[in-house]
């Protein structure tokens, strides 16, 4: 009996319960006779490299990798198969489109689906992948939250804690010194990891990307805790942050093949932007940066993404291609890629989560 054969990766940012969902699949493939499953290295790179960079996955490869951080796969945000780094004669880069290529070489390989665990991006290649024929299945990872047809993605809940966790240590240091802490967090156009975070390290300040903010509401509210005799602030700002009028803090990073701008110094603006408004108070700032990205998941990300791995596995034994699983609570459920990635999950200034964090006295700045 020939064996069928599924092929494995992690694209886009690394992200706690990567390789939750990699077990999981490796050990539900495991209960079929005529599955086997390998890993392609660095997302779709291990394909379109030579040689090629494939490795076969089985339950002693993925014994001990549940609470695991980062990807035994590796991964990357940079080029893929549709936007291939090339160097031009002149020595400049440009990208060609390998998609054909690859499909051809997937079947030289004998792959018969692929499962791709991603973000946005990487769920829009699978999309454009599904539409050439090729057997995908997306599993949505990212910390930012921001797919629009899943109630959660994993990782974003580890993120969160991580920068609770930090929330706590700033409140000790900023209260003994009477002072203004600003702690920038990821989530790029996102403010999910702010807002969750503010709310639950009880943040004064919460600036994220869908609220522009005056900088003299933050302003006005950070007087009234110096005057209330608390001595001190705490600001979260998301790194999609921008003031009213304004726009995102970043710049290009000159890295090959990768095609965001690069997010951050948006606490350090508006720590200066403070200043020039007449905050005599001392200000410092934080930047939790790549920290939230790392280290073990909570055991909430590990059971989202164990089920996650079984379920993009079952999809692949029964046929269901061109979907991406998604967490419609209490369900794990299929979704078309084409709905998937219609639209991001924002927050809404109007929403539910705002409200609240108004209701706790936490100012956005509008």
């Amino acid at each position: 009996m020939s064996l069928k054969r599924v092929m494995v990766l992690t694209g886009g940012g690394d992200c706690p319960g990567l390789n939750a969902v990699i077990r999981g699949i490796v050990k539900r493939a495991a209960q079929e006779k005529d599955w086997e499953v390998v890993g392609c290295i660095e997302s779709f790179n291990g394909v379109l490299r030579e040689p090629t960079e494939i490795v076969i996955l089985n339950e002693k490869s993925v014994e001990n990798i549940l609470a695991q951080g980062g990807t035994i796969l590796g991964t990357t945000n940079k080029g893929g198969p549709f936007e291939w780094p090339v160097r031009n004669a002149d020595g400049t880069w440009g990208t060609v489109d390998r998609s054909d290529e690859m499909i051809r070489k997937l079947g030289y390989l004998d792959i018969d689906a692929v499962i791709n665990i991603g973000g946005d991006g990487s769920q829009r290649i699978s999309q454009r992948l599904s539409k050439k024929g090729l057997n995908i299945v997306g599993v949505p990872k990212t910390i930012d939250n921001d797919l629009s047809m899943t109630d959660y993605t994993f990782g974003f809940q580890t993120a969160v804690q991580i920068c609770t966790e930090a929330i706590d240590k700033l409140v000790t240091t900023a209260a003994s010194h009477n002072r203004v802490f600003i702690m920038e967090v990821m989530g790029r156009d996102a403010g999910w990891i702010a807002l969750h975070s503010a709310i639950a390290g009880g943040a004064d300040v919460c600036i994220i990307p869908e609220i522009p903010y005056n900088i003299d509401k933050i302003k006005e509210k950070i007087e009234q805790r110096y005057n209330k005799r608390h001595g001190y602030c705490i600001i979260v700002i998301a790194e999609g942050a921008k003031p009213v009028g304004g726009s995102v803090t970043g710049s290009a990073t000159g890295e090959v093949g990768y095609q965001h701008i690069k997010l951050g110094g948006v606490g350090e603006q508006l720590a200066a932007e403070l200043k020039a408004a007449g905050v005599e108070h001392d200000i410092r700032c934080t930047i939790l940066g790549h920290l939230q990205r790392g280290g073990t998941p909570i055991a909430f990300d590990r059971v989202l993404a164990s089920e996650f791995g079984v379920r993009a596995m079952e999809f692949v034994i029964e046929g269901r291609f061109g979907q991406m699983v998604a967490y419609h609570h209490p369900d794990v459920v299929g979704i078309p890629l084409d709905e998937a990635v219609r639209e991001q999950n924002l927050v809404s200034p109007t929403g539910r989560l705002v409200h609240s964090a108004k209701g706790l006295g936490i100012t956005f700045g509008d």
